[in-house]
């Protein structure tokens, strides 16, 4: 099985340096560009599912793909973004003014009242992974979600329960893709790349948010 995680296009949240997590923000016009772009890369490589998170920002840009594959997209909320409670809506500056403690933590996990704990996100990376084993062995498999919960997918396929324990040193830009293969009765993944956004031509690196949410 191959997995393509692709993060959305620019949103509006992006544009405007806002915390998103699962908040509401529709795709920037440089985000529909970006779907665009990413459906051209998409025309030779074979796809025979689509998922969607359920936010808006990463179901329009699985739009544009399934329509140049003409294949339907499944919202699937097990891969939206990282519930951030009280973080979103606020800029990265106005998180550290209100909560200094979250300075020497990382945003996505930072354990604070209100957002999804550690426990939640692996319970919800293990259920992904189960799934799409069950679900499409020999398929490939396309995953429209977000920066925050790739990153953290991506540690989990690698070290398990333990991910959080370690630095997350992923990049994940807007429509980058990431391509995970699951062997035939193989548990253990291989990471053929991460974060290849070449079908982007020009991009601003100012408009890509760290990766994030």
């Amino acid at each position: 099985m191959n997995v393509y995680l692709i993060r959305h296009g620019e949103s509006m949240g992006n544009r405007l340096g806002k915390i998103q997590g699962w908040l509401e923000f529709p795709l920037s016009p440089l985000g529909l560009e970006q779907g665009k772009k990413l459906a051209q890369y998409f025309r030779e490589i074979p796809v025979d599912y689509i998922y969607s998170s359920d936010l808006s920002r990463a179901y329009e840009t699985a739009l544009f793909l399934g329509e140049m594959k003409e294949r339907t997209v499944h919202k699937w909320e097990k891969v939206r973004e990282v519930n951030l409670g009280p973080f979103q809506g606020m800029t990265r500056e106005e998180i550290y003014n209100t909560y200094p403690e979250v300075r020497t933590k990382t945003i996505l996990t930072s354990e604070i009242e209100g957002a999804e704990t550690i426990e939640q996100l692996t319970e919800r990376c293990h259920y992904v992974v189960e799934q799409l084993l069950r679900a499409h062995e020999n398929e490939d498999v396309v995953i429209v979600s977000h920066g925050g919960f790739i990153s953290i997918f991506l540690m989990y396929i690698m070290l398990g329960e333990a991910w959080a324990n370690f630095h997350r040193p992923f990049q994940i830009e807007n429509t980058s893709v990431t391509r995970i293969e699951w062997k035939h009765d193989e548990r253990k993944p291989l990471i053929h790349y991460i974060n290849r956004n070449n079908h982007l031509d020009t991009y601003s690196p100012a408009s890509q948010q760290m990766g994030l949410l």
